[in-house]
């Protein structure tokens, strides 16, 4: 019994010892006042919070995240890590974030992964932020600004050959609506510049006409929606073959057809800084 119970004893004292040794190691070569040159990111496919999801963090929070902040701080900002970060002397806290991004990422969401470095105090200093998949403007923490763009094909917006707000679909109604409520979850806007264009068919003067009453109409309504008019700048670019080239020799209707990704209205939104840009 006294040999059976030393070693449940020693076993113990094994285990805690590793949890020590495992909590004390960090992913990055960390400095005593919590730098490095070369941060290490853990597996993002080994986030542990939130079912193995990581989170969507609230925007106002990171904007709150400074250097010199406690880990009881942080974890009142951001909530706890989102990996195995271990148990003691730990100095490294890893996050898996992700953020609603119109128009980019996959299903309109851009995931990054956000470290914090603490020093030998347990204080905050070192930030550090990467892309999950494809490089990105939203997973850096040098951009001053974030640029968003919106397609939208003026075959599902307008009527054929038509401009005014009486003529927009009931599909393109739709998806401005939709436009609108993403542009308000990306905080506060800048900018929005709103560009027509045409195929190249019909007059140049036309066309000009044209593609410039679709940018005020789109921005017109818009407006309706709650987009300060302050914000938007409508422009026509007029004909233009940049997202089609097809054979003049097609029968007319081919031809259309063809040309249509011609006919748009793009949105080019600017807003103001990541939330968690350089402090």
């Amino acid at each position: 019994m006294k040999y059976s119970t030393s070693k449940r004893v020693v076993a113990a004292m094994v285990m805690v010892a590793s949890l020590v040794l495992g909590g004390c190691s960090s992913l990055s070569e960390v400095t005593a006042d919590g730098t490095t040159e070369k941060p290490v990111f853990p597996d993002p496919r080994k986030v542990t919070f939130d079912n193995d999801q990581g989170t969507f963090p609230n925007r106002d929070s990171l904007k709150l995240v400074k250097s010199g902040m406690t880990k009881d701080q942080l974890y009142h900002l951001l909530g706890r890590p989102h990996f195995q970060e271990g148990f003691f002397g730990v100095r490294e806290w890893d996050y898996l974030f992700h953020f609603r991004t119109p128009g980019n990422g996959r299903n309109r969401v851009t995931t990054c992964q956000f470290k914090v470095v603490f020093d030998k105090n347990y204080h905050a200093q070192s930030f550090f932020m990467r892309p999950v998949g494809d490089p990105n403007d939203m997973c850096t923490l040098n951009s001053d600004k974030q640029m968003q763009q919106f397609d939208l094909s003026a075959d599902g917006v307008f009527a054929f050959n038509k401009a005014d707000l009486t003529n927009l679909t009931a599909s393109g109604k739709s998806r401005l609506q939709e436009i609108a409520r993403e542009i308000g979850q990306l905080g506060a806007i800048e900018s929005i510049q709103i560009t027509g264009y045409t195929d190249p068919l019909g007059s140049a003067a036309h066309n000009s006409m044209l593609s410039e009453q679709r940018a005020m109409t789109v921005r017109q309504y818009l407006e309706t929606l709650g987009i300060p008019a302050g914000v938007m700048i409508a422009r026509g670019a007029g004909e233009t073959t940049m997202f089609a080239q097809c054979d003049q020799r097609m029968a007319k209707v081919t031809l259309i057809t063809c040309l249509a990704p011609n006919r748009r209205v793009t949105l080019k939104v600017t807003s103001a800084a990541n939330p968690l840009a350089a402090k």
